[in-house]
This record gives structure tokens, sequence and C-alpha cells, in this order.
């Protein structure tokens, strides 16, 4: 049976009907040609009178843009689409709840230079751009992605300076370049950057954070598998959200980058209205490992302002989690992860599956909820603690309501 066409080129044909199919598959045609403007969005899809009142009021937030490619994939006349609520922006993004924060991980606090998060003892964050190919309405990074202000600008003497911070702290073991998405790069620059890098001995290897595979897949191009295969081992971290987000040419995008040896992890914003729903999540999770991408994170969606009506009750993760358990291959379940608020970093948290102890056995219930007993003579997993008050206990006992496993 041939494959189901691409959903872009009906798009194209109708939408860019000047733009030929080798203008399109550009990454760069894509890159140049983002909707940005209420204008543009317009032409493409059915705005809804709060769509239309939230692009009214954007200036001076995180802007709007859409690759011509994703668009494709966006409902024409629905706005509560979930992918096209993702990147369309809505009245809510303007409502602030309490606990919601600009800086909700604690970065710029936890940066020693500009354009560099050391949180963790070996492991660093390099921003390299701050600007995306696509703008997802929930960004853990909205403060700064897109703006144009001098002091967000990652210039090349920023970049230095970060470099050289990388460079001095041989603790660093492992850089996640991210941003903004760093695809956005020339292959030149990521090859300069990555250089760098390689020069650096105490640094055993590099992660890519990007969602453009996913939002102008026609970026993972050969010339980009060659500068990756060139250096030290890469991994790549790939944002998305939804099963339609995996097309022919996000697949292909995949494909390429795993032939270079590039080893794929997804990372899943769990959103409400979006993939809070377990046949979605199955659907996407078996999706993935189909393009060779192993789904890695399912991530608490982050407090920033303005993301109360993304965000789902942490329970709602668990729940998720517990209905994948043994339903799914172990490849396609994530780690569920709230990364905690004022730089407390990522925190796993599991279903409960501990009930207790009898003499030497421990009690547990598998994915049927059926109760088991394991022989741990000597063992004090599932003892419950007789004086200790709720506040001193491990925050994953509390987080989860189980004891840890």
């Amino acid at each position: 049976m041939p494959a189901a066409p691409s959903p872009s080129t009906a798009f194209r044909r109708r939408h860019f009907p000047g733009v030929t199919a080798k203008e399109w598959n550009d990454w760069r045609w894509q890159h140049r040609h983002r909707i940005q403007h209420a204008e543009e969005l317009a032409a493409l899809l059915t705005l809804s009178v709060d769509e239309s009142a939230a692009l009214r009021r954007l200036q001076g937030r995180l802007p709007l843009a859409i690759t011509p490619y994703y668009a494709a994939l966006l409902h024409p006349s629905d706005p509560s689409q979930g992918l096209r609520r993702t990147v369309v922006p809505a009245g809510a993004e303007f409502v602030t709840t309490p606990g919601e924060l600009r800086d909700p991980l604690d970065e710029d606090a936890h940066s020693p230079v500009p354009g560099l998060v050391h949180r963790y003892p070996d492991r660093a964050l390099l921003l390299v751009t701050n600007t995306c190919a696509t703008y997802c309405r929930y960004c853990t990074r909205s403060r700064m992605v897109g703006a144009s202000e001098e002091s967000q600008r990652i210039t090349t003497s920023r970049l230095e300076g970060a470099l050289a911070h990388i460079a001095a702290t041989p603790a660093i073991r492992d850089v996640l370049i991210s941003g903004g998405d760093p695809l956005v790069l020339s292959d030149a620059r990521l090859d300069w950057l990555l250089g760098r890098l390689d020069a650096m001995p105490h640094v055993r290897f590099v992660r890519l954070g990007t969602k453009i595979p996913f939002v102008m897949p026609q970026r993972i191009t050969a010339g980009l598998a060659r500068v990756l295969r060139r250096h030290r081992p890469i991994w790549m971290s790939l944002h998305i959200n939804h099963p339609a987000e995996i097309t022919p040419e996000s697949a292909r995008a995949c494909h390429r980058l795993a032939d270079a040896g590039v080893p794929l992890g997804a990372q899943t914003v769990l959103l409400r209205g979006v993939n809070d729903d377990l046949e979605i999540l199955r659907e996407l999770l078996h999706g993935l490992l189909e393009i060779r991408v192993k789904p890695y994170y399912l991530l608490q969606c982050d407090p920033i302002p303005g993301s109360a009506h993304f965000r789902t009750p942490v329970h709602r993760g668990l729940e998720l989690l517990a209905g994948l358990q043994g339903h799914t291959s172990g490849y396609a379940v994530p780690a569920f992860v709230l990364d905690a608020p004022q730089g407390g970093g990522k925190i796993r948290l599991v279903p409960e599956h501990i009930v207790g102890r009898e003499g030497g056995d421990l009690l547990f219930t598998n994915y049927e909820g059926r109760l088991f007993r394991y022989p741990d003579a000597g063992g004090t997993l599932g003892e419950k603690p007789t004086a200790t008050p709720a506040d001193a206990q491990p925050a994953a006992w509390r987080l989860t309501g189980a004891w840890p496993i």
C-alpha cells in the first residue's frame, strides 16, 4: 500500500500556489516565510474572536511564529484542536494565576555567565540562540525566546564567554545545547560550536534539544547529518507532543538523524486538551518507536505566567503512566518528571505500587491491581514511619503518595 500523502502537499497548493516543491522543501524558505503576523495567520485559518483578540495583545510578549509546514497540520476552523492551541495565542495566556513565575526553574540564578545555566554539578545548559522556528505558547523560556532586546541576543562574544566557563570547569562532562532552538543555526555555525566542545577533553558528550524535526523537518539535511557525524557522541532530545506531528516528513528527518548515529529521545510536555488522554498519548509513544525515537520524558507543564489552561493536575500524569504500564512495551513508557520550581531540578514521579510489608515479605500491586508478595527478609522498603513528620519525608514520597521504589 503506498504511503499516505503528506498534509502539506495539498496545503501548499492551496495557500502557496506559486511556491515550488523544491522551495517548500528548503528549510531556509520555511524559516524566512514563517507566519508571524495576525493577517498572515488569518489568511490560513478562520480565527476565533478570542484568538484575534489575543494576537492584538502580543506586543512585548512571546511572539507568534509558525512555519508554513507546521501550519498545514493545524485545523483550519477549530480553535480547540490540540496542535492549534499549542502555537496560536489565546486570551487565557494573559491570565496569571498564583504560583506562576517568569523564570519558574530559576535558571537566571544558576547562570554564572550569560548564556549558560549550571544547575547540576556535572551538566551545563548552553543557550546558543533565542530564536525558534515555531513558538510554543507554554514555553518555559518565554521570557527570553523571540526577544529582540540587545540583552537577550546570543552574540559570538556571549557564546565565547559561556564556552570559556565550560572549558575552565572540568566537572562539566555533559553539555545540553538549547535556546531557542539550536538547529536554526547554520551548518557552519553548528560545526564550529561542536568543534569547540570537542576540544574540551572533560566534555564527554553533547546533547541537542530541538523541536525542528517536527516543525521544520526540511532542516534535517544530508549536510547537517554529515556535521553531526563528524563530532563526538551527540544525543538529541526531540520535543513532540501529539501523534499528528508524526508525518512522512518528520519520520524521514528522524530516520536520517538515526542513520547518522544520533541517538534520539523524545520529551513530551503534558498539556490539558492536547495529550492528556491515554489513547492519544499511547498513539504518540508507539509512533515514536516506529520512527526510532525513544520516549524519554513526559514533563509536567512548567508554571510560567499564563499557562494554567495548559497545566493538568500532577495526579493526571501519574494516572496516564499507570495506564501505560503493562499495556505497552517498556521502551514506550517515558519517565514522568516534574521540574521543581526555584531550581530544585527534575524529580521523577511514579504511580504507587508498594502496599507495605508482612513479616519478611514486601507487598505490592501490579499493573492490573493484583496483590503480590516478594521475599525481602531484612528489607525496610514499605515500612511506614511511626514518628516522622510529613515535612521530613523525602519529597518523592509526598508527591506520589508512595514509598520510593
